[in-house]
């Protein structure tokens, strides 16, 4: 099977290597990928925004398949183009990837299938704004309704600066905070059929003890040995499969990967939002574990043949931890020399914003890589993160000395 991934980042990379670990991937094609994937795939420059560019490729190709790493070119509609073409492609059409696209939308879509989440006002002028804020009071949670790479929400206690962000909205989604720990729990559907994956959490804030601005994340782990036993049943019959039964039903069947972002409140699980690909970095900790083939089970879900498969996982845990760009998130400063990658057992290093420049591997982005270490629990597999992530020398660049600390605290306990 020839297979062509569209994206540069550190999920791509993830995917990348499980794809082409599968035995049935015979040749694979990153576009435009970047100098970790470059080890193992040919990469090919391309502005993902371009969908002429990425349809005329898997054409030149003649590839077997294509999976979409991230949300622009989803939400651009680039699926529909691949599949006009006769090109299987694992990602959603453009009217499904506004899951992801649009909250608003997202809150539509959960109303109608009765899936629950937190109460929310759309809203378009100030005063609707005003209205909204002071319905939910503090901690206001305040999302930009379209893509906004990670950066569109904003949870705070001061109202000036939730203000301030809804503002800077053409249309903003206002809702209700929603108390206790946030999980990510991914789909992986055909259009009919839904196959959730183990969950995984990640950090969204920038330092330690969940202090600094959000971020796109700062490291993960799977599985969670705090979560309840029946998370992954609860989660697939009240949100996974009535999710995907609405978008058939509606006529823009959901092909692809879903990304549910919920919250184990005390009233039970209640939905943030949704994505409409593989989240970044829980992938990095995902695929890892992974023992089902990833390339025929993408390969699968594309064809809209997913009916009686199920995932098989090693018994191990995993954890991620991000290197991060001096001035990450607001100014991420790039351009500097990256020195001192280890390799070392158990320990996947994976390139999310790294380019190379006479001779040099350089950062390019404000998540510049994420260290994934395995183990048999979570301490040993933290232990393997941090000891590599620790050798690896970018001036300026920092990361969280506490993913997953809690959890395998925990874990230890029991």
């Amino acid at each position: 099977m020839k297979i062509l991934l569209v994206g540069s980042g550190g999920r791509e990379h993830a995917l990348g290597l499980g794809l082409h670990a599968d035995p049935e991937c015979t040749e694979l094609h990153v576009a435009p990928g970047n100098p970790g994937i470059a080890a193992f795939a040919q990469c090919h420059p391309l502005d993902i925004t371009d969908n002429e560019s990425i349809v005329n490729l898997a054409q030149k190709l003649d590839v077997d398949l294509v999976v979409i790493g991230p949300e622009i070119p989803l939400v651009n509609g680039v699926a529909d183009l691949l599949r006009a073409a006769g090109i299987s492609v694992f990602g959603p059409s453009k009217a499904a990837a506004q899951l992801e696209g649009s909250k608003n939308f997202a809150k539509e879509v959960m109303a109608d299938a009765g899936v629950p989440t937190a109460r929310s006002f759309t809203c378009t002028t100030q005063e609707e704004i005003e209205k909204a804020l002071d319905a939910f009071n503090a901690p206001y949670v305040v999302k930009d309704d379209g893509l906004a790479a990670g950066k569109g929400v904003v949870v705070t206690r001061n109202r000036d600066e939730a203000l301030a962000h809804a503002l800077n909205c053409k249309r903003v989604v206002i809702e209700e905070y929603l108390d206790g720990p946030e999980v990510s729990l991914f789909g992986i559907s055909d259009g009919k059929t839904i196959i959730p994956m183990q969950p995984a959490q990640d950090f969204k804030r920038a330092f330690d003890n969940d202090s600094g601005p959000n971020t796109g994340g700062m490291g993960a782990y799977s599985p969670l040995p705090w979560a309840p036993s029946d998370i992954i049943e609860d989660t697939y019959t009240k949100v996974l499969a009535p999710m995907i039964a609405e978008m058939a039903a509606r006529g823009t069947p959901f092909v692809g990967l879903l990304y549910a972002g919920l919250a184990l409140t005390n009233h039970g699980t209640r939905v943030i939002e949704f994505n409409a690909r593989f989240g970044d970095p829980e992938t990095q900790v995902l695929i890892p574990l992974l023992k089902t083939p990833l390339a025929s089970l993408l390969y699968k879900a594309a064809t809209r043949n997913l009916e009686g498969v199920t995932l098989q996982w090693r018994d191990e845990s995993a954890v991620t931890v991000v290197l991060a760009a001096d001035g990450y998130p607001a100014s991420p400063k790039t351009g500097g020399t990256i020195n001192g990658i280890p390799a070392i057992e158990s320990v996947s290093i994976f390139h999310a914003g790294t380019e190379q420049k006479d001779n040099e591997l350089v950062s390019a982005g404000g998540r510049v890589l994420t260290v994934t270490g395995t183990g048999i629990d979570l301490t040993e597999a933290r232990d393997r993160a941090y000891r590599a992530i620790s050798q690896i020398s970018l001036a300026g660049s920092f990361y969280r000395s506490d993913i997953a600390l809690n959890a395998s605290v925990a874990e230890k306990g029991n």
